[in-house]
């Protein structure tokens, strides 16, 4: 029986049956294989058999489906071919095609930074406030003028709410 394996990274494994005529694929739960993945579009397309042959249809995505990386609209899904919707990639396995390799991780490389031996065996440098640019004082002169202009625009409102109730 042919089925849709989801080959990316955190959904690996997860896979469908293509038994019906056809199955939708998408992001919602009313379609028969939901991929709940943000890059996959809410109803992103169908899969259907035509003349013993698998067609993918895509119904109108966001981020679009692609058969071994060529964008398509409607076409023939090989076994073996990845199709790829939005960030997530699957593959139709119908049993006679052997498996795919696992995707490959990025090797972890470790870094040493910024430390010498010799720094370790020193001991702690003595920190003085005062004279340390770290803790430097910053300038006030901004919040000044915020002051000075709210106290002028304060004495404008005033001067006018007087010159309101003088002139009535």
């Amino acid at each position: 029986m042919a089925k849709l394996i989801v080959l990316s990274e955190g959904l690996t494994g997860r896979s469908i049956e293509l038994k019906s005529e056809r199955t939708t694929i998408g992001r919602v739960e009313d379609n028969m294989f939901q991929i709940a993945e943000p890059s996959v579009s809410s109803h992103h397309c169908e899969v259907y058999l035509k003349d013993n042959a698998f067609v993918v249809k895509d119904l109108g995505s966001t981020n679009g489906t692609y058969i071994e990386g060529s964008q398509v609209t409607e076409s023939p899904l090989k076994p073996g071919q990845t199709l790829r919707l939005g960030q997530v990639e699957l593959r139709l396995d119908d049993g006679t095609t052997p498996p795919a390799p696992p995707p490959k991780k990025a090797l972890d490389h470790n870094q040493t930074v910024g430390i010498k031996l010799n720094d370790l065996s020193s001991g702690p440098k003595p920190v003085n406030p005062e004279t340390d640019k770290i803790f430097k004082k910053k300038s006030n002169k901004i919040n000044q003028y915020f002051i000075a202009a709210g106290v002028i625009l304060g004495l404008v409102v005033i001067g006018l709410i007087v010159k309101a109730m003088l002139g009535s």
